[in-house]
């Protein structure tokens, strides 16, 4: 389990989350939303310890992480920024065995473990025909799952992601993001990650925070906290919420200009059916 107490977090004299209490529940997907520029990047970054607060503490079971070294940390947390850099010319092999170093020491050196952890990794991301591929030479969501592949190499028990489905397209989002669903259901690996889309938001996470006004604005199920009110308020956008017709999860629908499709007249319904 991650636990915030008092969290302020700052950019120069600029507070972007204050004060902050929040639970995160071990086991499940949980999802932090809002508006651009709310804090939740920061905030996720903040629980892998990769901003250090001005107020307050991060526990990770119950121990406070700021006094964990950095290979404890890294075997109990793996974390994956918004568009990741790799060195040029590195094939995937090579940036999942990078999922192994916190296990590496002068005494300890490659190991058969080791390389089982990378395969396993690769065989579950569905990369291993392409482990010999440098990353330049895949597609967007191919390289996001080799990403994926390295944090899985390192064998922790919470994974945080930022964005991980930014600038792919719908089939990719799909993809990974039902990849993070099953390394959930079948491993029960505690996910935690920031999506922009409200809909899939809602479709994968059992528990999504809601962020707003530097703090937690609402957290919960999301079939418990999503409503148009709360799509009001975190977004400033008037919606109407429906249940999604697959899933049964809730669906948002945004109001704004856009073409309306006139419903047929009876007279030309005959004609197209002639």
């Amino acid at each position: 389990m991650i636990e915030v107490r008092s969290l302020t977090l700052n950019y120069g004299d600029k507070n972007i989350i204050e004060d902050l209490q929040l639970e995160i529940p071990a086991g499940e997907i949980t999802v932090l939303v809002g508006a651009n520029g709310c804090g939740k990047s920061t905030l996720l970054r903040a629980l892998a310890r990769l901003i250090k607060p001005s107020k307050g503490s991060v526990f990770l079971d119950n121990e406070e992480i700021k006094k964990l070294s950095t290979k404890e940390v890294a075997k109990k947390l793996a974390i994956l920024p918004q568009g990741p850099i790799a060195p040029e010319g590195l094939t995937v092999y090579q940036l999942t065995k990078q999922g192994r170093y916190p296990y590496q020491s002068w005494r300890k050196q490659w190991s058969k473990e080791d390389e089982l952890m990378v395969n396993k990794a690769l065989e579950v991301t569905g990369m291993t025909e392409f482990k010999n591929k440098r990353l330049e030479q895949l597609s967007g969501g191919q390289r996001q799952r080799a990403w994926i592949s390295m944090t899985l190499a390192q064998k922790t028990e919470t994974i945080l992601l930022d964005e991980p489905t930014t600038y792919l397209d719908m089939t990719h989002q799909i993809e990974i993001l039902d990849l993070l669903y099953d390394l959930n259901q079948l491993e029960k690996r505690t996910v935690v990650m920031v999506l922009h889309d409200l809909n899939l938001a809602c479709r994968y996470a059992s528990n999504i925070i809601a962020v707003r006004d530097k703090g937690v604005y609402v957290q919960g199920k999301p079939e418990d906290i999503i409503n148009e009110q709360m799509v009001q308020d975190v977004f400033q956008l008037k919606c109407d919420i429906v249940e999604d017709p697959i899933f049964g999860t809730p669906y948002c629908i945004p109001h704004g200009k856009g073409r309306k499709i006139e419903p047929l007249s009876k007279a030309k319904k005959k004609l197209l059916q002639v």
